[in-house]
């Protein structure tokens, strides 16, 4: 049986606020894009903590993909989802408009919920940064645009995906907690939300 966790509103704003220095301090982030529907949450709190006095707001794009699968369960109202195998986008940003050139010379924080395969991570920054090489070409412009990546939560498990190695090495991946191999519950995938609470409570902490 699938070993879930239940996490709080409150533990994602936790989990942000206590990542926001870093991420000022080492990705220095001018534009966020946020992956869909996990990311959407933490990166509207983050953005309230990466705002420096005097600077407008960061601004947030979004890109919509899907990954999980949702498998047959003994109780029809607790489905379990599982990893698929193929990237689907069900949002993208318009290429025929200003969004790609705006990204150009940028730095570019993408923000998820949870790094559990890394398959929908590495598909966003491989196609984002084909995305980017093109706009770069039709602006002529030599601008370097460079990716990094916060989650809340990283699974330590094997990864299927993989991530460009000098992002690894450059340190331009974080994650705010790494976790066990368990089902992460997020309260915005909550139906009822004191239910929700109440067994985020009632459990021992992760």
């Amino acid at each position: 049986m699938v070993e879930k966790v239940y996490v709080t509103y409150n533990e994602v704003h936790k989990l942000c606020q206590a990542s926001a220095g870093r991420i000022l301090d080492g990705f220095k982030p001018n534009l966020m894009i946020a992956i869909g529907g996990g990311g959407y949450v933490p990166a509207r709190i983050l953005r309230s903590f990466l705002k420096r006095p005097s600077s407008p707001n960061i601004p947030i794009q979004a890109i919509g993909l899907s990954l999980y699968e949702q498998l047959p369960s003994s109780k029809p109202t607790d489905p379990v989802e599982t990893p698929g195998t193929k990237v689907t986008r069900t949002q993208w940003l318009n290429l025929s408009s200003l969004e790609m050139t705006n990204l150009v010379g940028k730095n570019i924080l993408i923000v998820d919920e949870v790094d559990d395969t890394r398959t929908t991570l590495e598909y966003a920054v491989r196609e984002l940064q084909k995305d980017v090489e093109t706009a770069a070409q039709k602006l002529g412009s030599s601008e370097k645009t460079q990716f990094s990546i916060f989650v809340l939560h990283n699974k330590d498990k094997a990864k299927k995906g993989h991530l460009p190695q000098d992002m690894m090495d450059e340190e331009r991946y974080l994650a705010a907690r790494t976790v066990s191999d368990v089902w992460i519950c997020y309260p915005w995938e909550a139906t009822d939300i004191d239910e929700h609470d109440k067994l985020a409570a009632s459990q021992a902490r992760y």
